[in-house]
């Protein structure tokens, strides 16, 4: 089994200092199944590639063997493509061997270690149970440009049609640590098979590995299925375990939060003129097939929901409970069937890429980028503007200008206690029209509520149309 890991960050040989294994030199570590190499074919200024070469021993997959399943032919113990086919046994490889790395500790490169840097990962045998379509849906949400190819039988007799293994290539701005862990997670599953038994210990493993993007995986269901071998009880518990976002009652939570920003905001009715602003928008614009994207509690899709003009509404969030409050608002279970058509109810993140955020007409972001670290907009601009492209994009977010005007709100804080940002007017209007520059947009912007002269509106609205 080989895995190739490249960067173009400059310099490149810094690659060294993340993995903790010196491009000049190779490394090899022993395994239970066999033996594993590091080697960098090449280690310059501008591009680094590190080689990782899986040795299995075949005699040993027989020794340790935990016996043929079911659904296995008699030798299949001594005739298989382990030693050959991307599998457990590599993700188990990747934990030993850079154990570190996936810890995301650089003695030397510590800042280097928290960027995320260009990387590319080569796979040439990769078997997929579900092939191409399977494997996109597990690496595009996590922001990886996929590339595969389907392998053939056998190349000398192409009648004899395509294998189920695939060579692929991974590309995106990640943290090596993010990186190794998907993989750690992801090839078993994409594999679908594991070679050894799962027990209580996997699904510890699984929330470790995978507990900070998992979550909000769309096919997070999938992922913990397989990587648990099917095991109906496990898959459960982790499941679960992924909807616990923390011991809080998270209703009770948001419903705090909100009410602390309504308080600051309610002089102004604020809620309400967003709403309208945004609403007028989206009817001004013609759109039929809008996202509401961080929907939250569901508030802009039940005014959407009285637009006739309306074919179809769909809110994504983040949080599977706040889903679970908008639904109950909405009063989904008694609408009509026809109605009832109208809205969908999903999870996922704004700063992974999603094939379902495809085809819609419009994308509103009602107080929701400020929620983001700002380190994220990069990817929250090229999950939104370049993969999903919907015709047009509304955004609002607070102005930190008017601040000064709340007198509830102390000197010198945020709206809101999980806003990680506010921008000023030029701050905000300096970021849209980047965003309509790089990825082909026009912008103009509107306030809403009343104008300060001198602070200008207390929210501000940027409309992009292509």
């Amino acid at each position: 089994m080989i895995l190739t890991l490249s960067t173009t960050h400059r310099p490149a040989t810094d690659l060294g200092y993340l993995l903790h294994k010196n491009p000049d030199h190779c490394h090899s570590s022993d395994l239970p199944f066999g033996t594993a190499h590091v080697v960098y074919p090449e280690a310059t200024e501008d591009r680094c590639s590190m080689s990782f070469l899986v040795d299995i021993d075949p005699v040993g997959l027989v020794r340790n063997s935990r016996g043929p399943r079911g659904n296995e032919f008699s030798l299949s113990q001594y005739v298989n493509d382990r030693p050959f086919a991307t599998s457990s046994f590599m993700s188990v490889a990747l934990a030993k061997v850079f154990s570190t790395a996936m810890g995301g500790r650089s003695k030397e490169r510590p800042e280097l270690a928290e960027q995320e840097i260009p990387l590319e990962v080569s796979l040439p045998v990769v078997p997929a149970r579900g092939g191409e379509a399977v494997l996109r849906r597990l690496f595009e949400p996590l922001g990886y440009d996929v590339q595969a190819t389907a392998l053939p039988l056998d190349a000398s007799f192409p009648t004899w049609g395509e294998s189920r293994y695939l060579s692929v290539r991974l590309q995106g701005d990640k943290k090596v640590k993010d990186l190794l862990e998907h993989l750690y997670v992801l090839l078993p599953v994409l594999d679908d098979d594991k070679h050894y038994w799962v027990g209580n210990d996997e699904v510890e493993k699984l929330l470790r590995r995978g507990g900070a993007w998992l979550g909000t995986h769309p096919e997070r269901e999938l992922i913990a299925n397989r990587y648990l071998r099917h095991d109906a009880t496990l898959t459960r518990e982790a499941v679960a375990r992924l909807h616990e976002d923390d011991a809080d009652d998270p209703e009770q939570v948001a419903e705090t939060q909100d009410a602390e920003e309504e308080v600051v905001e309610r002089p102004l009715s604020l809620n309400q003129q967003r709403l309208a602003a945004v609403s007028d928008a989206i009817a001004a614009s013609g759109a039929r097939r809008v996202l509401d994207l961080g929907c939250g509690q569901g508030k802009l899709i039940g005014v959407l929901l009285t637009l006739p003009s309306i074919d179809h509404v769909v809110g994504i969030d983040v949080s599977y409970r706040s889903l679970e409050i908008a639904a109950r608002r909405l009063h989904l279970d008694t609408m009509t069937p026809r109605q009832r058509e109208r809205v969908e109810l999903l999870q996922g993140s704004l700063t992974y890429r999603d094939r379902r955020l495809d085809g819609f007409d419009l994308a509103a972001i009602v107080e929701v980028i400020e929620h983001l670290d700002q380190s994220r907009l990069d990817s929250f601009e090229r999950v939104v503007f370049a993969h999903a492209h919907p015709t047009h994009i509304v955004i609002t977010t607070p102005n930190l200008d008017y601040n000064a005007r709340f007198e509830t709100l102390p000197a010198g804080t945020l709206r809101h206690r999980d806003h990680r940002f506010e921008w000023t007017r030029a701050e905000f209007e300096s970021w849209a029209t980047g965003v309509a520059t790089r990825q082909g947009y026009e912008v103009r912007f509107s306030p809403i509520g009343a104008v300060d002269d001198e602070v200008g509106p207390p929210t501000q609205m940027a409309v992009f149309s292509r």
